[in-house]
C-alpha cells in the first residue's frame, strides 16, 4: 500500500483562495541523502552542472545552462530532502520555493513552460511536507495559494496541448492538484472526466503508450499509482480508466523489461534507475504475465528457454509524435540468461540535440542501412521540429511457427523504397530450446522484384553489443561473444566477412563497447 503523508493545515477564512492542503501524494521515486547533504550545503548538481549557491537564493543566480534551469525550477530534487527529517532541510526547501516566486512572478519563459509547470506542482504537491513544516500562516497562504495557480495555468492550457505524453501528464496532475486541495466537486468530477479521456486516447489497448517508448510508461506509471493510491486515501471515486490503464501498462512494461530487468531501448529509452523500476514492480498486479506481441503499439517478443529477443515491428502512430520517434523499424534487441548481447544505442539521461540525432538514425540500432542512411528522415525545420518527413510509409510482420517448432518473425518496411527502390525484408527464427537463433537481411525491388548486379548501394547490418559482452573473431566468418557470468554465443555470417568495431552505448557515455556488422 502507498502511504500519504499529511502537512499541517493552520485554519482561516477561505474566499476565492483554496483554504488548505489535504494531502502529500505519495512520490515513489527513491531519494538519495547524499544528494540532500550536497543540497544543504548550497550545492545544486543538476543536468550535467554544478551551481554552489553559498547561502545565496538558488535562483538570484544566471543558471548555467538551459537544461540546469529547467531541472531546477522542476523542483524534482526536493525528494532527497524529505530523508533529512531536519529542520534546516525545511528552511532550505522553504527559502528555495521563496527564491523561485521572487523571481518568476510572471508566467512566462524557460520555467512556465508546460512540462516544467506539471513537474514542478507535482513536485510541491508530493513534497509538501517538506516546504511546510514549520512554516508560518503567511507562508502556507502564499504556497497553497500558488499550487492553486499552477493548477488553473495547466487547466487553462490544456485544451490547446497536443497529444503526447506531456498532455497525459497534465491531465494526471491536475486530477492530483483537484482532490489534494478542496476544490470543489464539479471541478473534481471535471478533472476525472478529462484524465479519462486521455488515458483511453493515449494509452493503446495492449497497453503501451503512443509515443512507443517503454520510458514514457515508467513516467506515467510513477504519476498515475501515487494518483490511485490518493484517490483511495481520500475515499474519492476513481476516474473508471485510471486502475484499468494501469493494469495494461504494467503488462507492456513487463513485455520491455529483459531477464536483466533493464528495459530495451527503443524509441528514446535510455537506462532506467534500477531503484524507479524496482520502486514501480512492488506494485505490480499483473503477476508479471509478458506478452508475445503488442500489436497496437507494433512490437514482437520471441522467447524460448533463456533467450529473448525484442522487434520494432510499427512505426509513429502520428507527425506529432514522430519528432520523438527513432528510425529503428526491423531493429531488434537480444538478451539470454541475465545478459543482453544485442542492443540499440539508446539515450543518455541528459542529452543534447546533436547526440538525439544521432541516437535517432537507422545506424544507432541493430539494423540495416542502405548506404549508411536511415530508414526514417527527419526535418530540421524550426517551424516544423524534427518529425518525420520522408523514408519509412508501411511496416508489415508476420509471426509463425514451423513444424519443428521454431518461432519466425517475417518483416519488411518501405524505409529504402522511395530512395532506393527497394523493400527491405528482415526474418528472424528462434528454436524451441532458445539455443539456436538464425536471420535473414534481404532486399526486393516493387512488386517483389529481385535486385539488379548492377546495383551499386552497400547494405550495413549492424548488431550493437552491450559493453559487458567480451568479443573475439574466432575465424573470417565467426565471432565469439561472451558475458562476464561465461553465458557465450557464436555470431556466424558465412561469406558476409563481420567485423568488430568501436561503438557508442549511450546510456552508459563512458563506455566504448565493440559492435559487429556484416
Amino acid at each position: 500500500m502507498l502511504l500519504s503523508a499529511r502537512p499541517p493545515m493552520p485554519q482561516f477564512l477561505s474566499g476565492r483562495r483554496a483554504s488548505r492542503l489535504l494531502v502529500a501524494p505519495t512520490d515513489l521515486r527513491i531519494a538519495d541523502p547524499l544528494e540532500g547533504e550536497d543540497l544543504l550545503a548550497g550545492r545544486f548538481a543538476l543536468a550535467g552542472a554544478v551551481l554552489e549557491t553559498g547561502g545565496r537564493p538558488a535562483f538570484s543566480f544566471d543558471m548555467p545552462s538551459l537544461a540546469f534551469e529547467r531541472q531546477l525550477a522542476a523542483f524534482s530534487w526536493l525528494r532527497h530532502l524529505r530523508v533529512r527529517h531536519s529542520e534546516d532541510a525545511h528552511i532550505f526547501a522553504r527559502a528555495t520555493v521563496l527564491s523561485f516566486l521572487r523571481r518568476h512572478r510572471a508566467v512566462r519563459g524557460t520555467v512556465w513552460q508546460t512540462d516544467i509547470t506539471v513537474w514542478r506542482l507535482s513536485a510541491w504537491l508530493s513534497h509538501s511536507t517538506v516546504v511546510l513544516k514549520g512554516a508560518d500562516t503567511a507562508f502556507y497562504r502564499r504556497f497553497v495559494d500558488q499550487i492553486a495557480r499552477h493548477e488553473r495555468v495547466l487547466r487553462r492550457r490544456y485544451g490547446t496541448l497536443p497529444r503526447d505524453e506531456i498532455r497525459l501528464q497534465t491531465a494526471i496532475v491536475l486530477a492530483m492538484a483537484t482532490i489534494s486541495l478542496d476544490l470543489s466537486d464539479h471541478r473534481k468530477r471535471e478533472a476525472a472526466r478529462r484524465l479519462d479521456e486521455e488515458l483511453e486516447r493515449q494509452i493503446l489497448p495492449d497497453g503501451g503508450h503512443i509515443s512507443r517508448s517503454a520510458d514514457t510508461l515508467v513516467s506515467l506509471l510513477l504519476r498515475m499509482l501515487p494518483l490511485r493510491q490518493t484517490y483511495i486515501n481520500l475515499d474519492q471515486t476513481l476516474p473508471k480508466r485510471l486502475v484499468p490503464s494501469i493494469d495494461r501498462a504494467y503488462a507492456a512494461l513487463n513485455f520491455f523489461r529483459h531477464n536483466d530487468g533493464d528495459l530495451a531501448l527503443f524509441n528514446g529509452a535510455g537506462m532506467v534507475p534500477g531503484t524507479a523500476l524496482s520502486a514501480l514492480l512492488r506494485y505490480d498486479e499483473t503477476g508479471g504475465s509478458v506478452f508475445r506481441a503488442l500489436p497496437h503499439s507494433g512490437f514482437d517478443r520471441l522467447q524460448a528457454g533463456k533467450t529473448t529477443l525484442i522487434a520494432d515491428t510499427g512505426r509513429p502512430l502520428s507527425a506529432h509524435l514522430s519528432k520523438t520517434a527513432h528510425a529503428g523499424a526491423a531493429a531488434f534487441e537480444m538478451s539470454a540468461g541475465k545478459n543482453r548481447f544485442i542492443v540499440n544505442v539508446g539515450l543518455p539521461l541528459q542529452a543534447n540535440e546533436t547526440t538525439i540525432r544521432l541516437a535517432r538514425t537507422t545506424a544507432a540500432h541493430s539494423a540495416v542501412t542502405i548506404d549508411d542512411h536511415s530508414a526514417m528522415r527527419f526535418s530540421r525545420s524550426d517551424f516544423l521540429g524534427p518529425v518525420a518527413c520522408g523514408g519509412m510509409i508501411r511496416i508489415e510482420s508476420e509471426r509463425n511457427t514451423d513444424e519443428n517448432g521454431h518461432d519466425r518473425l517475417f518483416m519488411r518496411h518501405d524505409g529504402y523504397l522511395s530512395r532506393f527502390g527497394l523493400m527491405l525484408q528482415r526474418t528472424l527464427t528462434l528454436s524451441p530450446d532458445g539455443a539456436e537463433i538464425t536471420g535473414t537481411d534481404g532486399f526486393r525491388r516493387k512488386m517483389d522484384g529481385m535486385p539488379t548486379h548492377n546495383d551499386r548501394t552497400v547494405a550495413i547490418a549492424r548488431f550493437h553489443l552491450h559493453p559487458a559482452i567480451w568479443t573475439m573473431q574466432e575465424d573470417d566468418d565467426t565471432i565469439f561473444l561472451t558475458a562476464p557470468d561465461n553465458e557465450s554465443w557464436l555470431f556466424c555470417a558465412p561469406g558476409f566477412a563481420p567485423v568488430i568495431e568501436d561503438d557508442l552505448f549511450l546510456p552508459q557515455a563512458r563506455a566504448k563497447p565493440p559492435h559487429a556488422r556484416s
